[in-house]
C-alpha cells in the first residue's frame, strides 16, 4: 500500500468512528476522548515494542511484554522509566484493557486507575512535568459518556475498539507516521467544525509547512526550535517532519497559556514520538511569565500567536524595563498584543536563526505604538521579509493573515514584499496552499528579486519615506485587470454606428412620408 493509500485509509476509518459515535459524545467533546484514547494506545505500543527489542536483542527471541505477569515486569520500571520516561505494567496495557473491556463492570474505575498509574509512574523521575496531567482531559466518569455508570462503560468500549481497531500496525513498520498523522487528521475535523474554540490552536499543516521551511532555509539542521504560543504543537512538529527529528539536535520548546492545549501538545509530541527528553513544553503566560529563559536562543522560531488579544501592557510598569520590550522604548498596546510577541521572539532569536510568525494584518499599518515598533524593527534591519497570504485558509476566520519573518543577520538592507494572496487552491469551504503554491512562495522568498504584481524588493529609505508602514498591497502592484481599449478603433466603430443610424432614421422617415402620402 502506497504511502497515500494508508494515509486515506486512515482518514476513512477515523471519520468511520467518529459517525459511528456521534450522539454518544459531542463532537468538540468527543475529540478529547478519541485523542486521548489514541495516546494511552500509542504509548502502550510505544512501550512494549521497546522492552520486546530490548529482551530480543539478549536472545530472548519469543518474549512479549504484553503476556508477563505484572510482579516480574516490575524488575524492569527503574530502568526503563529513565529511558522511556513512564511505565505501564502488563495488566494496564491498553490491548489488555480493551481486550477485558466487554465484561469489566468497572471500566471507568480500571480506566481511571491505570491512567493515574501511568502518571504516578513518572513522580521523582525527569519526565514527571511531561506526564503530569496528560489524561485530565480524559473524564472517565463524566456525563457526557452517558447518565449511568452502565451507559458510560458502554460508551468507553466503544472508543476503547474503535481506537483498538484502527489498522495502525507497529509503529515501526509504517511508512507514514501513522499515529501522529491520525492526531493531525481527528484536530483538523474537529477544529473545522468547532469553529473558532479549534482554530485557537489548530494551524493548517500546509502554512505550518511554509513557515518550517521559511525558517530552515539554507540549513540541514538546527539546535533547538521554539514556538511561544505553541498550540496543539503542529507548528513545532513540522521540524521533524521537513528536517527529520534527529536534525533537531537539542529539542522543541514551546510555552502555551490554555492548559487542555498545552496537554493536547504534549500529548502531541509523544504521538509523534518524541521521547520526554527531546521537548519542553511549559504552561503559561509567555509575555508576562516567559519559562525558558535558561534555553534561548532558539535557531529558529514559527508561531501563529492569537490575533489582537488584550495583554497588560504599560498598565505593568514593571515592563517597558523587561529586555524583550525595551529596545523600542514603547510596549505594544494593551489591546492588541500582536507585536508583544513579535518583540519576544526577536530578543529570544539567535544571532543566526530565523523567525516566521504569522500576524494580523493590521500591525504591519496600524500608528501609534505599534508604528513605532515597527519603526524599531525596520530600522535596525530585523524584518527580512512580509508575506501576505491568501484569505479564508485558517478555521474559524477567513480573514487574509500576513507573514512576518525576521532575522538578526540579514544579507542585505532591504526588505522583501510577497504577494501570495493569488496562491491557493479551494478545498471545501476552505482555501488551501498548494504543494506548488508552498514552493513558489519558497522560491521568491530564496531569490529574493523584483516579479511583476508578486514581489518587490524595498529599500529602508521607501519604508520609512511610507511611514514605517509595511503592507504588502503598499509595494507590490497589482495587476492591471482592466481591458486595454484602442480608442481610434472606438471612435470609427462609433462613427460607424452613428452613420447607420442616421441611414435607419432617414429610412424611417421616407417610410412615414409614404405612408402619410397614401393616407391623404
Amino acid at each position: 500500500m502506497s504511502k497515500e493509500q494508508e494515509r486515506n485509509e486512515l482518514h476513512r476509518t477515523i471519520w468511520q468512528i467518529a459517525n459511528d459515535l456521534r450522539g454518544s459524545v459531542d463532537g468538540w467533546d468527543f475529540k478529547a476522548y478519541v485523542l486521548g484514547m489514541l495516546f494511552y494506545r500509542f504509548i502502550s505500543e510505544n512501550l512494549t515494542d521497546y522492552i520486546n527489542g530490548e529482551e530480543r536483542r539478549t536472545g530472548n527471541a519469543d518474549f512479549d511484554y504484553a503476556k508477563l505477569a505484572d510482579g516480574e515486569a516490575e524488575y524492569g520500571r527503574e530502568e526503563t522509566v529513565k529511558e522511556k520516561g513512564f511505565y505501564i505494567l502488563p495488566s494496564e496495557l491498553f490491548a489488555n484493557v480493551q481486550a477485558r473491556a466487554k465484561n469489566d463492570p468497572n471500566l471507568n474505575e480500571t480506566l481511571s486507575a491505570v491512567f493515574k498509574n501511568i502518571e504516578n509512574s513518572a513522580k521523582g523521575a525527569e519526565s514527571e512535568d511531561d506526564l503530569k496531567g496528560l489524561f485530565d482531559d480524559l473524564d472517565v466518569n463524566s456525563n457526557k459518556l452517558g447518565p449511568t455508570v452502565i451507559k458510560r462503560n458502554e460508551t468507553l468500549t466503544k472508543i476503547l475498539n474503535a481506537i483498538g481497531g484502527l489498522r495502525l500496525g507497529n509503529f515501526t513498520d509504517n511508512t507514514i507516521d501513522a499515529f501522529g498523522d491520525a492526531y493531525e487528521f481527528l484536530m483538523t475535523m474537529y477544529a473545522s467544525n468547532a469553529g473558532k474554540s479549534g482554530g485557537e490552536f489548530f494551524t493548517p499543516q500546509e502554512v505550518s509547512e511554509l513557515l518550517a521551511r521559511i525558517a530552515v532555509v539554507g540549513r540541514t539542521e538546527v539546535n533547538k526550535v521554539y514556538d511561544p504560543a505553541c498550540g496543539s504543537g503542529s507548528l513545532l512538529l513540522k521540524f521533524a517532519k521537513v528536517l527529520g527529528r534527529d536534525k533537531v539536535r537539542q529539542g522543541f520548546f514551546g510555552q502555551e497559556i490554555n492548559i487542555t492545549t498545552y496537554n493536547l501538545c504534549r500529548i502531541n509530541m509523544f504521538l509523534h514520538d518524541i521521547n520526554y527528553e527531546k521537548f519542553d513544553i511549559a504552561h503559561g503566560d509567555t509575555l508576562i511569565d516567559p519559562k525558558h529563559w535558561d534555553d534561548e536562543p532558539f535557531d529558529a522560531i514559527v508561531s501563529n500567536p492569537p490575533y489582537s488579544i488584550k495583554w497588560e501592557g504599560d498598565a505593568n510598569p514593571v515592563l517597558i524595563n523587561d529586555p524583550r520590550y525595551s529596545p523600542a522604548g514603547v510596549l505594544a498596546p494593551k489591546s492588541k498584543a500582536d507585536l508583544a510577541f513579535t518583540m519576544h521572539m526577536l530578543h529570544w532569536l539567535s544571532t543566526s536563526g530565523t523567525a516566521a510568525i504569522v500576524e494580523f494584518p493590521g500591525v504591519l499599518y496600524r500608528g501609534g505604538a505599534e508604528q513605532k515598533i515597527r519603526k524599531y524593527l525596520v530600522d535596525n534591519n530585523y524584518v527580512d521579509a512580509v508575506i501576505q497570504l491568501p484569505d479564508n485558509l485558517f478555521f474559524g476566520t477567513t480573514i487574509a493573515t500576513c507573514i512576518i519573518v525576521l532575522k538578526k543577520s540579514k544579507r542585505d538592507n532591504s526588505v522583501l514584499f510577497i504577494d501570495a494572496t493569488p496562491e491557493f487552491v479551494h478545498e471545501g469551504n476552505k482555501n488551501k496552499l498548494s504543494d506548488a503554491n508552498i514552493k513558489r512562495i519558497l522560491d521568491a522568498y530564496v531569490a529574493r528579486k523584483d516579479e511583476a504584481h508578486f514581489t518587490r524588493l524595498a529599500t529602508r529609505d521607501e519604508i520609512e519615506a511610507n511611514g514605517y508602514n509595511i503592507s504588502v498591497s503598499s509595494y507590490v502592484e497589482q495587476p492591471d485587470t482592466r481591458e486595454a481599449i484602442d480608442i481610434h478603433e472606438l471612435n470609427r466603430k462609433i462613427a460607424g454606428i452613428v452613420a447607420r443610424q442616421t441611414e435607419l432614421r432617414q429610412a424611417i422617415d421616407a417610410i412615414v412620408a409614404d405612408l402619410e402620402g397614401a393616407a391623404i
